[in-house]
């Protein structure tokens, strides 16, 4: 499927003059499952928002009472009929799944979920790999693969990088379902708020972090991620040098500047 295919139908999105850009799952009758269209569709739009400077932060939502269900197991389950029983098939959508999962994490823009229903397998990974998370009480999550014989393998990248391993573990090994309570507990998300009060929730963190300087903010995003990867001695190594090079541009002389004199700083994102 190329971009000029996709169903844009599959993501809403709309843009207010604040710069924060909501997203919409919009394939509540099959529980907003990550099909290829789907996948094509995240991936396009995330390439777009990457690169356009009126988007300062990105809230990623869903319509209905599924988040997102993960894989459509039915599309693969089609894929078996090719002469090489799927592999092929199966190769690419993982990729293109895995290749959606990097653009939230590489992405510029903080990235936030708003969940207000179940998340699951890849709909959990999702959330996962989302910068920061606001659930409603009602939100639940899990990763059921091992029911089925099918290890959340690649959900297990994005969790493990979120949370403890024995937490990460519990969840692949049982995959029993996880309230919103437990996934707060556990890192998989920050807030946990009731469903009337989610949007205006997301929208004040949003805000508040879109009244940042985006470079700022952009080269926060992108050492954090790096430095993770790193050992100790070449994360501080790395980091200082972001750190030296952050101290350099314009913002922070400007940010440095009004807080030594108790004045609100004027952001030029340069």
């Amino acid at each position: 499927m190329t971009p000029d295919q996709r169903d844009t139908n599959l993501l809403q999105a709309a843009q207010g003059s604040d710069g924060i850009l909501c997203l919409t799952l919009n394939d509540p009758n099959r529980r907003n499952a990550l099909s290829e269209a789907m996948l094509v569709e995240l991936g396009v739009t995330f390439d777009a928002a990457s690169n356009n400077p009126d988007v300062r932060v990105i809230i990623l939502a869903a319509m209905g009472p599924v988040f997102c269900a993960g894989h459509d197991l039915k599309e693969m389950t089609a894929g078996r009929q090719n002469v090489d029983r799927g592999r092929a098939y199966f190769t690419k959508i993982l990729h293109r799944c895995s290749s959606v999962m990097q653009k939230i994490v590489t992405c510029p823009k903080p990235v936030i979920a708003e969940i207000d229903g179940v998340a699951t397998a890849a709909g959990c990974q999702l959330v996962a790999s989302c910068d920061l998370a606001v659930a409603s009480e009602i939100a639940q999550f899990c990763t059921p693969g091992v029911h089925i014989g099918l290890f959340c393998s690649t959900p297990m990248v994005a969790l493990s990088r979120n949370l403890a391993n024995k937490h990460a573990m519990e969840m692949l090994l049982t995959g029993d379902m996880v309230p919103a309570s437990r996934a707060a507990e556990i890192g998989l998300v920050n807030q946990v708020v009731p469903s009337g009060e989610l949007r205006a929730t997301s929208i004040a963190l949003a805000k508040k972090i879109a009244a940042k300087s985006s470079l700022t903010v952009a080269t926060g995003k992108r050492a954090f991620y790096q430095q993770k990867e790193m050992d100790l001695a070449a994360a501080y190594n790395y980091a200082s040098g972001i750190m030296v090079e952050n101290m350099l541009a314009r913002d922070a002389e400007e940010g440095i500047a009004a807080f030594i004199e108790k004045r609100t700083p004027d952001w030029r994102d340069e």
